[in-house]
């Protein structure tokens, strides 16, 4: 059983996923070889489906890794779309480089490499949709950024914030998260369901994801 969601649960909603290809098969698989924290597939599929329900066309990541979920969010992207997408080591931006030209999207994903929390101030606006899956522990220093980044109506997604159930005090016995991030991630719970500005739902999907769509005015 998962920490949150039961694991025949989960195996029943991976086997309902049709949306992942082979090449996003293969980039998940080698993230399990090389213990990278990727997205689920699950998860990916949301993101599609939301950037698709919005009409996305240009989409903001804070985390690339090696290029799995900005795949499963180009994909949404028509043709002219721009998806931008930062990652603080070069060798795994080179990777998504090249994960995107073979998923036949590098006409839609500009990678930016460097401290995204720098990088922020060098992107201007707006974009339709966010997806926020880098440093914990900057997940609220970077909210009123992303915030501003977004346009009305656009959509603010954040992976991981459940933890693995960690941020419920007491719910896992023997917890094997950095603390320091488990507070930050709390933290940014309590934050981002009262910013003013926000909309936002958490829902239990693998890991936890805050779904949060930006106030009109």
């Amino acid at each position: 059983m998962g920490a949150i969601v039961p694991e025949p649960i989960e195996q029943y909603l991976a086997g309902l996923n049709r949306q992942a290809d082979s090449v996003l098969e293969d980039i998940a698989q080698a993230g399990r070889q090389t213990k990278l924290p990727l997205i689920d597939a699950e998860v990916g599929a949301l993101l599609r489906v939301l950037a698709t329900a919005i009409g996305a066309t240009r989409i903001l990541e804070i985390g690339t890794a090696i290029g799995y979920s900005g795949i499963w969010l180009a994909g949404a992207l028509p043709p002219g779309g721009l998806l931008v997408t930062m990652e603080a080591k070069p060798d795994r931006a080179k990777q998504a480089r090249d994960n995107f030209a073979r998923a036949g999207l590098a006409d839609r994903a500009a990678v930016m490499v460097g401290d995204s929390n720098l990088l922020l101030a060098k992107v201007s606006g707006p974009f339709d949709l966010i997806f926020q899956d880098g440093d914990k522990l900057l997940y609220s220093p970077m909210l009123d950024r992303l915030v501003e980044l977004l346009r009305p109506g656009g959509v603010l997604v954040t992976d991981n914030v459940l933890w693995s159930g960690e941020v419920v005090p007491g719910f896992v016995q023997a917890p094997h998260q950095d603390a320091e991030e488990t507070r930050a991630i709390a933290d940014y719970n309590n934050r981002v369901s009262a910013h003013p500005s926000l909309l936002t739902a958490i829902v239990p999907l693998r890991d936890g994801v805050s779904i949060s769509v930006k106030r009109s005015g």
